[in-house]
């Protein structure tokens, strides 16, 4: 009996949940990956179409597994992903990520150091369109649903925030091209601004389709650089250049002075709706 209530424990755990969660996601998700490869690739479809029905499969599968497991797992519902909270997340934060980008890019225009090369077909943003979707649903199901929830749970609010902020900080200082305000300007938007956005909503429909909307429109809409993927063609092919401040430098507008204060001012405006909401959790 001894022996069962420890291994109930270690099972329990919240790193223990932590691991077996993102390894499921994540073995998922390469499985997707190797089904393409053996399976996809070898047919005459396009590599848009290819892309978009790997997309596609990789969020539902994300999304799928992450509910059946924590309703094993936890024996609840899964109210973070609930069908009632999808339609008003999903579009408030798609549309926030693409105007955060907006923003990021009208400042460089402003400036004199943004121009338009050329104009692209709409057929351009497939490709960044799939690459977006995944981003979103697999990143934030993992790194918001399992990491930043489970660390809330055990450490409250306040100290889940601040060890997100480092840690994506310290993951960012040895990026090719990486500055102070480049890695600031990540740890606000990773770190801070996206798990704030699960905080204020308590669900994970607005950090996820936020993620998408912002990783959609940066390289997708307006030709800019995100250093996540290697997408070199969108809607627009742009000329960015100038002060690394306001253009992010290698790292692209995601990563400037700009992005870096909006992004905490957006997180600080979540984190006061939340708790206005009573959405906070205190340290245990």
């Amino acid at each position: 009996m001894g022996k069962q209530t420890t291994m109930q424990k270690v099972f329990q755990f919240f790193l223990t949940k932590m691991f077996v969660g993102i390894a499921i996601i994540v073995g998922l998700v390469a499985l997707v990956e190797l089904l393409r490869s053996s399976l996809l690739d070898k047919t005459n479809l396009s590599n848009d179409t290819k892309a978009l029905t790997t997309s596609i499969t990789e969020a539902v599968i994300a999304v799928a597994a992450y509910i059946v497991l924590f309703k094993v797992y936890d024996k609840r519902q899964i109210h973070e992903l609930s069908r009632t909270k999808f339609t008003s997340n999903a579009i408030t934060g798609f549309l926030t990520g693409i105007l955060l980008q907006t923003l990021f890019i009208l400042v460089i225009y402003i400036a004199g150091t943004y121009s338009i090369v050329h104009v692209n077909s709409a057929s351009t943003l497939i490709a960044p369109f799939a690459f977006a979707l995944t981003a979103g649903f697999v990143a934030e199901i993992i790194i918001i649903g399992i990491v930043f929830r489970l660390l809330e749970k055990q450490t409250g609010t306040a100290i889940a925030l601040s060890i997100f902020i480092l840690l994506f900080a310290l993951l960012h200082i040895k990026i090719n091209g990486a500055t102070f305000v480049s890695v600031s300007a990540t740890a606000m938007q990773a770190g801070f601004m996206l798990p704030a956005a699960y905080v204020f909503s308590r669900s994970l429909w607005l950090p996820i389709f936020l993620h998408f909307g912002w990783d959609f429109a940066e390289p997708g809409i307006f030709g800019g650089i995100n250093p996540s993927s290697s997408l070199t063609h969108g809607l627009l092919t742009s000329k960015i250049a100038g002060n690394s401040l306001l253009t992010g430098g290698e790292t692209g507008p995601q990563d400037s002075l700009t992005s870096l204060l909006l992004c905490l001012l957006l997180g600080i405006i979540f984190l006061v709706l939340a708790r206005q909401r009573d959405n906070l959790i205190k340290q245990p």
